[in-house]
């Protein structure tokens, strides 16, 4: 009854004209920086912080909720229409999606993807409001070796999930971990791999891996072809900018099991929506292999919904953790605690 009247109370302090203005601003900026590739969610906020300074406190936080979540958004827009994820939690959705958009469905890849998004952070929300103590108490009750028992779980099934090959699927994850074993050792301080060069002191991030795998061959392609024939022209969008019945019912089931992979991540101090979101795509790669018509590897509407509801209940599950315990499991959360921590709390 007390988380009742604390939604219904705090429903009653945000839906003001003013307020959900400042939200209606938050998620149209959020969306225009994570559009941008390398930038993402993290960025918007951290650089949109000093805009709320002038702001009351409950203002300022309705605006980063606005610029999360839409910074979310635009980190799927960027990868939908150019296969480039603004964030490494976008990749998944990206996949099937840029394939919807060159068969011209990128109107209803982007439909997918927004309404995912709302379906996943609203579910997500309203359990943090009325399970946060548990989902605290799920939170320090994992110890070191749950988190190696999690680590493994999923490098091994997002490496043999995504890929067609469980040999390529392991030959990726092998490369990632070099990768990820390359700066400065959390616990003993010590630099590894990085042969005295202070730029390797942070290690590779995964923003740079993203946009030189995905961004840098896209544009050298297009750079090879100056002069000559153009055979990726514009691909003009067919259809409207909403799901049809048929589309809504499709993508119903990959919504609610995507949001049902991403609510555990998110209050796990663990870090990312990256693994969630794969185990999604996996998960509808699988399932699809069942129908009489596969349609993954075509533009499948699934391949979106899934790992877009995953990514955002995932963000939704970890302002949870943030809120409970002052634990921020991703980067944008930590962004947002120092916001916190600005207005003393």
């Amino acid at each position: 009854m007390d988380s009742i009247i604390g939604l219904i109370g705090g429903f009653g302090d945000v839906f003001t004209p003013t307020n959900l203005l400042y939200v209606l601003i938050g998620a149209l900026i959020g969306t225009a920086v994570g559009v941008l590739p390398g930038l993402g969610s993290a960025m918007a906020v951290a650089l949109l912080l000093p805009i709320t300074f002038t702001l009351d406190p409950l203002a300022a936080l309705v605006m980063f909720a606005g610029i999360y979540f839409g910074g979310l958004f635009g980190d799927a827009i960027s990868g939908i229409l150019m296969n480039t994820p603004g964030n490494s939690t976008a990749i998944a959705g990206s996949i099937e999606g840029h394939r919807m958009a060159k068969l011209g469905r990128a109107p209803q890849a982007l439909a997918t993807s927004a309404i995912g998004a709302f379906i996943g952070g609203m579910i997500a929300t309203v359990l943090v409001v009325f399970f946060a103590p548990t989902l605290a108490d799920l939170a320090t009750k994992f110890g070191p070796g749950e988190y190696f028992a999690l680590a493994l779980f999923a490098f091994i099934a997002t490496s043999v999930v995504v890929s067609d090959s469980v040999l390529k699927g392991m030959a990726a994850l092998l490369i990632g971990l070099v990768l990820a074993m390359i700066g400065t050792d959390q616990v003993s301080g010590s630099q590894r791999f990085t042969f005295g060069n202070v730029a390797l002191f942070d290690g590779v991030s995964i923003v740079v891996i993203t946009v030189a795998m995905l961004a840098v061959g896209e544009v050298i392609y297009i750079a090879s072809r100056i002069g000559r024939p153009d055979d990726r022209s514009l691909v003009p969008s067919k259809g409207r900018p909403f799901l049809t019945r048929a589309e809504f019912r499709e993508a119903l089931p990959a919504w609610l099991r995507g949001t049902a992979f991403g609510v555990p991540f998110g209050v796990i101090p663990a870090g990312g929506a990256e693994v969630p979101t794969f185990l999604s795509y996996g998960a509808e790669q699988r399932l699809d292999r069942r129908r009489k018509f596969p349609m993954f590897g075509k533009g499948a509407i699934r391949g979106v919904a899934g790992p877009e509801a995953a990514g955002n209940s995932t963000a939704g599950t970890a302002m949870g953790a943030l809120l409970a315990l002052g634990l921020p499991t991703s980067a944008t959360a930590a962004m947002l605690l120092a916001a916190f921590q600005q207005y003393g709390m």
